[in-house]
């Protein structure tokens, strides 16, 4: 919701404003309008082509932006007829006033550290629709440089950081109690983070981001989190292998750390959410049963898992340009496998992740987590938000029939191919 908002944001009171998110809205084709902006990821890039054409054969001027556009510009261009690369801040009111004048540009470049104007227009959108529309951010980009990141790119690897009185400022005027960071890694300049929880403590709200698990290290940093009121923290393990994650040039601890690392995070109350990606030249089959019991030893409350995608315009995409058989850009959504792994079949990658991620959430294990949570020093301050998490994933996997299969078990028992292919129908 924040990009929609933040362009709407810098969008100039004469004009009026319509925000369509077509995960709950019905796209308007034939409303009259001057303009139409869209911004979109690779894995729904064709979707936003299709509505780019719509509108341009009806004559209206099309703007595309966001991250699949910005590193790829030139194919972009094919279907907008002019495109914003970076943040629309800095750029969408060059665009407005370059479509009164008749004189649009094919490409606009933005500026991250231009301020978003205050308050964000969030009666634009159908609050009832989300979880939560109370978002923000306090820094840009990520100076780290794991090759699979597309925030690397798009931000060349620099970090912006904005005035932390304008984020008090804006945190105030949530009225409910709970929001959400949405930094790539909220913890990454220590000094500046401290003064930010400082100021925030009093406003008594609670929140998750992302951070590095890095914060386990720095009993200070986890105090001050904890008292600014951090409910849950999302972390990028990626992997329990050294030898992945080195491929990758991830900046890492080993994972002999973590069980520790969690221990210290779960002291003060605040849940674990990991994200994982499986594919790995180094992943064997055995990855996906090795993985869950490593997350249940070392107490992981929730997960987001996911196979390893080359995104078109980051470094991993040039690495892996000759492995890559599929570029139908829907397929880059983080669940099929684009590209031919090393010890295993593209099926068997997929199977091999859907099979975690219902086991993972299967209600018993939630239930097992909920108890620990309860039992867990502080835990049960916060316990409601990773149970909350847990439910939406489980409900996810029961709503799109998640079965999926464990490839070394499957290749012991020669299932039938009826069976492998009903564990396909997840998308």
């Amino acid at each position: 919701m924040l990009s929609l908002l933040s362009v709407a944001a810098l969008t100039p009171k004469k004009h009026t404003v319509k925000l369509i998110d077509e995960q709950i809205d019905e796209v308007p084709f034939d409303e009259d309008c001057d303009l139409v902006g869209i911004t979109m990821m690779t894995a729904t890039a064709p979707r936003a082509y299709e509505l780019c054409d719509v509108f341009r054969a009806r004559g209206i001027p099309v703007v595309a932006g966001g991250f699949h556009v910005t590193l790829n510009p030139g194919e972009a261009q094919n279907h907008a007829d002019s495109v914003v690369l970076g943040p629309a801040g800095g750029a969408w009111e060059q665009v407005l006033n370059d479509v009164e004048r008749g004189v649009l540009k094919q490409r606009y470049y933005g500026n991250p550290e231009c301020e978003i104007p205050l308050p964000l227009p969030k009666h634009l959108l159908k609050k009832s629709a989300y979880v939560s529309v109370n978002t923000t951010y306090a820094t840009l980009g990520c100076t780290n440089n794991c090759s699979f990141c597309s925030v690397t790119s798009f931000y060349k690897g620099k970090r912006y950081r904005r005035e932390i009185r304008y984020i008090v400022e804006e945190l105030k005027s949530f009225r409910e109690k709970f929001f959400m960071f949405i930094d790539d890694n909220l913890t990454q300049d220590r000094d500046y983070i401290l003064e930010l929880l400082n100021e925030i403590a009093a406003l008594k709200k609670k929140w998750v981001t992302q951070a590095s698990i890095e914060i386990a290290d720095d009993p200070e940093l986890l105090r001050a989190m904890r008292r600014a009121g951090c409910a849950g923290v999302f972390i990028g393990l990626e992997s329990f292998s050294e030898a992945a994650l080195c491929s990758q040039n991830k900046k890492i601890k080993s994972p002999l750390f973590y069980k520790e690392a969690i221990r210290k995070i779960h002291q003060q109350g605040i849940f674990v959410e990991a994200g994982l990606i499986f594919g790995f030249d180094t992943d064997q089959a055995v990855v996906f049963s090795s993985t869950l019991r490593v997350l249940q030893d070392i107490g992981i409350d929730a997960m987001q898992a996911s196979i390893l995608t080359p995104l078109p315009g980051t470094v991993l995409f040039e690495q892996m340009r000759d492995r890559i058989v599929d570029s139908d850009w829907e397929h880059y959504d983080y669940k099929h496998a684009v590209f031919e792994p090393v010890h295993m079949t593209r099926e068997e990658l997929m199977a091999g992740l859907q099979w975690i991620n219902k086991k993972f959430y299967s209600p018993w294990n939630i239930l097992a987590r909920l108890i620990r949570w309860l039992r867990t020093p502080s835990g049960f301050l916060n316990a409601r938000f990773p149970l909350l998490l847990n439910i939406a994933y489980w409900g996810r996997q029961y709503k799109f029939n998640v079965r999926g299969y464990d490839p070394v078990r499957a290749r012991s028992a020669r299932i039938p191919r009826n069976r492998l292919d009903a564990a396909f129908q997840y998308r």
